[in-house]
């Protein structure tokens, strides 16, 4: 292959992995495989001076793909230049100081305050054209409404979502090909929903890292008088540190070993120079800004031998490949396996058991495998499903080769169904777990989910079944039967409609006034009209209720489920309301009790008090609690249990 081939295959690549990436979601290579085929071009562009037309060296970011509204950025949104080597940066700083911070992992925002309150965000999109997420950003966790500087400012940040937050989101997803991949994959698409509630739930957050102006205040020719001004007026900034040539190298050490308790995703650090005039003086590449570069981790790899493949079936029928190898030590912690994806990514590794394979975490926390040394490509992919022995197929889809079980009655696909339909917030059917799911069906007790309410035909199988006895079985039937009694949305969510969790449920259910007959039958145009529905939301929608195995389905499960269709077309009266609830309650079960009574209303409610917060519910209002404090320093008013049955009860806030 001649050289100028070899670079068109490699740019076709790179392309089709940003696309998947930053357009799709998806992950088609890992960080490693990436960053090394890009260096090849690279080099491969300064060795032959010749640059292709579609090179990401010098194209920023990825084309904006989405229904949300486009608007140009006044000036083109540069990458950074990066390094992975430590005196490098010391180096590059010369006898100037510099600011050294995190490089958080998420998605990058421009936001625009006039007359003291949040006028726009727009996204980073292409560099050059972002999409504008107003509403979006206005729900942020930590993102201020208002602030005290009266002129206009605006400023850059990344929103993100913490460690914390993706391990919940995630464990309330039952099926595994349904978790999200990473926080940055699960913030992008969180940010630029076209439905604000979803992005309200999934609890995103920014941090500002520049300061692009602000009118004539005097920072005194200086980063750190931005990043300390911009604090004051409300705003959480990234953690940085202010660094000179001769101590650099020791603030990256520190950095890197404050990695494992940060609680946001990062993929590295930056440095840019403190003096905002000399800044300024050294202007910009075709790609780079000169002012600021970015510090990439150099991975630490080590090498082991794979010893096997497991196949892991889902709820879907796809089946994932998780490579198991000899345990190595990484980053502080033992690894000993890792998803290989799916089987493009195997083929290209030409990975087969008993290869010498080398191993990373991919920003220092996700196992991955970086290369196989000696490629026997030996691995035989299986022709049968691991769970239940039926034929497998390979599918092709936009170049991407993955593995899936065709046998619609595999047990697996089964476990997995029915554990998303008894959910906490599908059906809610409390102590069957996917243990007890998997016994029942492997009996065939459990074939549908109508079943689930007709378990007391079992009765004398199910107590003399290990693990369980008269109590377990008596817990069990009392649980479906309340269960039974459920509202449309969610049975909806339970379902396991291609891409309808909890939050579109409850839109869609809204949309058609909670009756079930409307939202099984609602066409396709209708759907597309529901605020966070688009295109292919509508498409799987529509594909899933007229199928004819699904219709049969629902129909058997509608004849033994009650479904409370009450709708009041006022209920929405807390609509726009944000609340947080702190303490003990008195006239709830729970938190979640009160919780489900204001969203049912239509308002949001939040785990932190903030500048967008309208009501804390405390019943010491007097309290001297943490959130208590920062309400009376926001001036967030604080009601009690009482005052806010009040106002369920008579539809109207009483301000």
């Amino acid at each position: 292959m001649d050289v100028k081939k070899l670079m068109e295959e490699k740019i076709r690549i790179l392309n089709e992995a940003a696309k998947a990436y930053y357009v799709e979601g998806r992950e088609i290579m890992s960080n490693f495989e990436y960053d090394k085929l890009y260096d090849e071009l690279e080099e491969l562009e300064k060795e032959t001076g010749m640059i292709l037309a579609g090179s990401p060296t010098q194209r920023v970011g990825y084309e904006v793909l989405s229904e949300l509204p486009k608007e140009a950025h006044p000036k083109k949104m540069l990458s950074l230049d990066k390094t992975k080597d430590r005196e490098a940066l010391a180096e590059w700083l010369g006898n100037q100081e510099g600011l050294l911070s995190w490089k958080l992992d998420g998605l990058t925002i421009v936001l625009t305050y006039k007359n003291k309150k949040l006028d726009k965000a727009v996204t980073r999109g292409n560099g050059e054209v972002g999409e504008v997420i107003t509403a979006n950003a206005k729900t942020f966790v930590n993102v201020p409404l208002s602030i005290p500087f009266d002129g206009e400012l605006v400023i850059r940040g990344e929103a993100v979502i913490t460690y914390e937050d993706f391990e919940k989101i995630n464990e309330a997803i039952p099926e595994l090909d349904a978790k999200y991949k990473n926080p940055r994959n699960l913030c992008s698409g969180s940010v630029r929903q076209l439905n604000s509630q979803v992005t309200a739930e999934r609890r995103v957050r920014f941090y500002a890292f520049s300061l692009v102006s602000a009118g004539e205040v005097d920072f005194s020719n200086s980063r750190e008088e931005q990043m300390k001004w911009l604090s004051g007026q409300g705003f959480d900034v990234v953690e940085y540190k202010r660094v000179n040539s001769g101590t650099v190298v020791k603030t990256v050490d520190e950095f890197e070993h404050a990695i494992e308790k940060n609680p946001l995703p990062s993929d590295g650090l930056v440095l840019i120079y403190d003096d905002i005039a000399y800044s300024a003086s050294l202007g910009v590449t075709a790609k780079f800004p000169r002012d600021a570069i970015a510090f990439k981790w150099r991975d630490q790899i080590a090498e082991t031998t794979l010893r096997e493949i497991e196949w892991s079936a889902s709820r879907t029928g796809l089946i994932n490949p998780v490579a198991i190898f000899d345990s190595v030590e990484l980053e502080g912690t033992t690894v000993s396996r890792a998803s290989l994806h799916n089987i493009s990514i195997m083929e290209e590794l030409q990975i087969g058991i008993g290869d010498t394979v080398q191993v990373y975490k991919a920003n220092m926390i996700i196992p991955q495998i970086a290369e196989n040394l000696t490629r026997s490509g030996n691995l035989h992919i299986p022709e049968t499903c691991p769970v239940c022995g039926g034929h497998t197929e390979i599918h092709d889809e936009t170049g991407v080769k993955t593995l899936f079980c065709i046998n619609p009655e595999c047990p697996a696909k089964k476990i997995k169904s029915f554990t998303h339909f008894v959910a906490r917030d599908a059906m809610d059917v409390d102590g069957l777990s996917e243990m007890s799911i998997e016994k029942l069906i492997a009996r065939g007790i459990l074939k549908t989910p109508a079943d689930i309410f007709r378990m007391d035909r079992f009765k004398s199988e199910i107590v003399s079944m290990e693990g369980f006895g008269e109590k377990s079985y008596d817990k069990l039937i009392a649980a479906a039967e309340k269960a039974r009694h459920t509202t449309p949305d969610r049975l909806l969510c339970a379902l396991g409609v291609p891409g309808i969790g909890t939050a579109n449920a409850k839109v869609i259910a809204k949309a058609c006034e909670n009756s079930w007959d409307k939202m099984q039958n609602i066409s396709l145009g209708e759907l597309k009209t529901i605020e966070g529905v688009g295109e292919v939301l509508a498409s799987g929608y529509r594909g899933f209720f007229d199928d004819p195995e699904n219709k049969a389905e629902i129909e058997e499960l509608l004849s033994v489920i009650k479904i409370d269709e009450t709708f009041e077309k006022g209920q929405d009266f807390m609509a726009g309301l944000t609340f947080v609830i702190t303490g003990s309650l008195n006239h709830f079960a729970n938190r979640d009790a009160l919780v489900a009574e204001l969203e049912a209303c239509g308002a949001k409610v939040s785990g932190s008090v903030s500048a967008k917060t309208s009501y804390l519910i405390n019943n010491d209002v007097s309290s001297n609690s943490g959130k208590n404090k920062k309400a009376k320093e926001l001036g967030i008013p604080i009601v009690d249990e009482e005052t806010v049955l009040s106002w369920l009860e008579s539809g109207e806030v009483v301000r």
